[in-house]
Formats: structure tokens, C-alpha cells, sequence
């Protein structure tokens, strides 16, 4: 067979291969979506340069990237936030990033998780790092790797089998999550940590929406939370109150010095968590006495009827229709007492 030849039989099989491995995964529910990683967080990050003072930005953790959805931000306002929340981790270095880093003078909305804003700014622990790294890894980047990831966004958008999510979800399709499928004895006496599978899905832009599923289907939401209890049941350090809101109120004040607006929110969340958060950091100890020293606007969904009342599935994010109507709820509130603007005609 001639070298031309054996090219073709190649490509052929190759493309064979590639469509029975997409097929098969599709035929398992998967489809083409984006993975929440640094590169996918950075693109957004550098909307921030750019931004002027009528432009908005989220930080937080994930109840701020669940919750607050982008497009019904901008169906009231004409203004899409720039998601920049991250999944287990504290707002405050990216707080501080924009801060530091940026000639920023617009709103800053920062959602409070109070066992993640209040955990710790030791720059090895994991809610700072998870944060801080991503901050980094933005100034960091090298134009290879921004074209890399551009590169792959349309593969991304096209295969199902394409997953490299930093997150370590146990349906992720990559080597390494298939590997743990694989049950192998024990060697110790830890317990092993309960499968954690994904359940959401986000876009371009970091908005977030939950999967139905996990509405719908009670065993795989109560997976989830099973998840969360064994996260909580770990051996943690105490929240560290003064170290956090010194750092938060010293960043505060140079936002806005430079003219810049911040607005406080605290976010849903039920059972497990809500009596964790009531009873591990109370309101009067954390929420409260943050919201007195910062001196800006604050909103705890419990104040206002319009923001209580959600059901969150798995104790700590709404669902996609839920989070539709807190957004727009939230945003309307926001309008009446003239905290933010709106660019849109009467």
C-alpha cells in the first residue's frame, strides 16, 4: 500500500473512531458544552479592562454564578454583568485583583457565602487559591495559550467527549475521571469522597444555569448533598472574622475613593446549609457587623418576601427558572433604590 494510501485508511478509521466515541457518549445524555476553567474564567476577566463606570461585576462564589443570571440582568438594565465567581472559593482576592489591578470605577456586586468570605486569606488554603490562582494564571497567560483556548472553543461546541474541566466531576469523559470509575480496595481507613457529578452547565459568557435533573431526579440531587455533608464533615479551621474583613474593608476603601460602587448580597440557601451558616457564623456576628462597617448598600435575601421563599434543590443554588426570577426580583429592587442604573429607553 503506498504511503498515500495508508494516509487516507488512516483518516479514515481515525474519523470512524472519533464519530463511534461522540455517538456513544451522546447515547449517555452528554452533549457539547464549555468547561468552567481558568482560561474560559480569564476571557472574562479581561472584559474588566475595558469596562467603564456603567459596567457591572460579579464576584463571589457559587451561589453568586448559580443565582444571578446574566441575560435577565441585562433584560432590565441593558447591561450584561461580567461573571467572575468562582465555585468553592472566597471573593476576595478577585475583589482585591480589580482593586489592584485594574482602573475599574463601576459596581462591583460581591456575593457573601459566609463559610467562604469569612474563611481565610492564608494564600495556601483551598477557597483563597482557588481564587487567587485564577487571578494569577490571568496575568500570567502566554499568547499560546490564549490561542490555544481559542482554538479549541469551536471543538469544544462541536464533541461531547471533549471535557478538561478543573473541577473533578466524577462523569467528567476524560482519563483521569474514567479512571476512578474503576473500584479498587482500599488501602486505608479514610472514608473515600462520594461520587460528585456535575450539575450544571455554563456558557461563554460564565452564566451558569443548574441542570433540571437535579430539580426532577431526588436521588441525584440527594448526591449532591451528599457531597456537601462529607465537605462539611472534614476537620476545617475556625473562620478567621477579623483577618477577612480587614483585608475586605482595606480593598473597600480604595474602591471607593476611586469613585467605584460595591453592593453586598447574601444569597439563598436551606437545610443543611442554612442551619450550618445560622448557627456556625450567625447573622448578628458576620453579616451584620460586615454590612455596618462597609457602609454600602447590603441585601440578605431574608429582608425582602420577593427574595425568600426559593427552593434550592440541593441546599445552595437555585434552580434555572428560579434564578430567573430572583435576578430580575433582585435587579428591580436594586432600580427602586436607585443603587444601579438602567441604559435602557421608557
Amino acid at each position: 500500500m503506498s504511503v498515500k494510501k495508508s494516509l487516507w485508511v488512516a483518516i479514515a478509521f481515525s474519523i470512524i473512531a472519533i464519530g463511534i466515541w461522540e455517538l456513544f457518549w451522546r447515547s449517555k445524555g452528554y452533549f457539547p458544552d464549555l468547561d468552567d476553567d481558568k482560561h474560559l474564567w480569564a476571557i472574562n476577566r479581561a472584559k474588566v479592562d475595558k469596562a467603564s463606570t456603567s459596567d457591572v461585576v460579579l464576584v463571589g462564589s457559587s451561589r453568586v454564578l448559580f443565582d444571578i443570571q446574566l441575560e435577565e440582568w441585562e433584560k432590565q438594565t441593558g447591561i450584561q454583568p461580567i461573571q467572575l465567581a468562582n465555585a468553592g472559593a472566597s471573593p476576595l482576592p478577585v475583589f482585591h485583583d480589580i482593586v489592584e489591578n485594574t482602573d475599574f470605577k463601576g459596581t462591583l456586586v460581591v456575593g457573601v457565602t459566609p463559610p467562604l468570605f469569612f474563611s481565610t486569606t492564608y494564600p495556601q488554603a483551598p477557597p483563597w487559591d482557588r481564587a487567587a490562582s485564577r487571578s494569577k494564571f490571568y496575568k500570567d497567560r502566554t499568547y499560546a495559550q490564549r490561542l490555544n483556548y481559542a482554538l479549541s472553543l469551536p471543538l469544544q461546541n462541536t464533541f461531547a467527549f471533549i471535557s478538561n474541566d478543573e473541577e473533578e466531576w466524577y462523569d467528567d469523559i476524560n482519563l483521569k475521571a474514567l479512571l476512578k470509575t474503576i473500584k479498587l480496595p482500599k488501602r486505608t481507613a479514610n472514608p473515600d469522597m462520594p461520587p460528585f457529578y456535575r450539575f450544571q452547565d455554563i456558557d461563554i459568557n460564565r452564566n451558569v444555569r443548574m441542570k433540571q435533573k437535579v430539580v426532577t431526579d431526588t436521588a441525584f440531587a440527594n448526591s449532591i448533598k451528599t457531597v456537601w455533608q462529607f465537605f462539611m464533615s472534614a476537620d476545617m479551621p475556625p473562620p478567621d472574622k477579623d483577618g477577612t474583613m480587614a483585608f475586605f474593608l482595606n480593598d473597600l476603601e480604595k474602591f471607593k475613593a476611586r469613585g467605584g460602587k460595591v453592593i453586598l448580597v447574601r444569597l439563598p440557601s436551606s437545610g443543611f446549609f442554612h442551619d450550618l451558616e445560622t448557627n456556625g457564623l450567625p447573622r448578628n456576628d458576620f453579616w451584620d457587623v460586615l454590612v455596618k462597617k462597609a457602609n454600602v448598600p447590603a441585601y440578605h435575601y431574608s429582608d425582602y418576601k420577593e427574595l425568600s421563599g426559593f427552593d434550592t434543590p440541593e441546599w445552595s443554588h437555585l434552580s434555572g427558572p428560579d434564578a430567573d426570577v430572583f435576578t430580575e426580583r433582585f435587579v428591580n429592587i436594586l432600580l427602586k433604590d436607585s443603587v444601579i442604573t438602567t441604559t435602557k429607553s421608557n
